[in-house]
């Protein structure tokens, strides 16, 4: 498989110092996020080891240790900045650096995995090869929490946090985001949908959060 873009991981290592404090409480103010993830906590407590994917500065993995009582949790993202950030403010969880499309990792590792809108840099013709990978990794059962925009564009950015970039984010539907688990092989799967929060708050976009199974 193609590796994600460079692009992406040159992006965010350039903003990952001022992104990781602009966001520090972001999850404090997300409620639903909350119940979403403490469903994931209780759906995989003492199951095994669960990993945060695309885990940027470390919000979503330090919520699920911190608040959902997930002791076994580890983090992992593209870029090697984002991970220094997340080893400095959530020190108790371990993170490192790899690639969703290719994770190196033993088949059947994880009893979960919470991806927190990182699909949204995967083109829509490597998303069902991403799944498949995150079900490579997942053991026999294992849960799969992912988040994204929901809309059909495509957007480009040139400037993030005033600096020169080069990234492309994608927007899915939820109808098209079930199919292309199911063409990966998940099953139970079961969608939520949810208006923005404030603006101060987040993008003003309408979200989606869907749990799928891997058999």
């Amino acid at each position: 498989m193609e590796p994600i873009s460079a692009d992406i991981q040159s992006g965010y290592d350039k903003v990952a110092a001022v992104y990781a404090q602009t966001f520090i409480d972001e999850q404090a103010k997300k409620p639903m996020d909350h119940e979403m993830l403490q469903h994931f906590a209780d759906e995989v407590h003492g199951k095994g080891v669960v990993c945060d994917l695309g885990c940027g500065p470390g919000q979503v993995g330090a919520w699920l240790n911190e608040h959902c009582g997930v002791k076994d949790v580890i983090g992992i993202d593209l870029s090697a900045r984002f991970i220094e950030e997340a080893r400095k403010l959530h020190p108790q969880i371990g993170f490192i650096q790899g690639d969703m499309l290719d994770l190196e990792l033993p088949d059947n590792s994880w009893a979960g995995v919470t991806a927190f809108y990182c699909l949204i840099h995967i083109p829509h013709d490597q998303i069902v090869d991403a799944l498949k990978e995150i079900k490579r990794v997942l053991k026999p059962g294992g849960l799969l929490l992912l988040t994204f925009h929901i809309g059909s564009d495509i957007i480009h950015i040139d400037k993030f946090f005033e600096q020169d970039v080069s990234m492309d984010f994608v927007m899915f539907q939820p109808d098209e985001m079930e199919g292309y688990l199911k063409q990966a092989g998940y099953d139970n799967i079961e969608t939520t949908v949810r208006a923005p929060y404030a603006p101060e708050v987040e993008h003003q976009s309408h979200r989606a959060y869907i749990f799928a199974r891997k058999p």
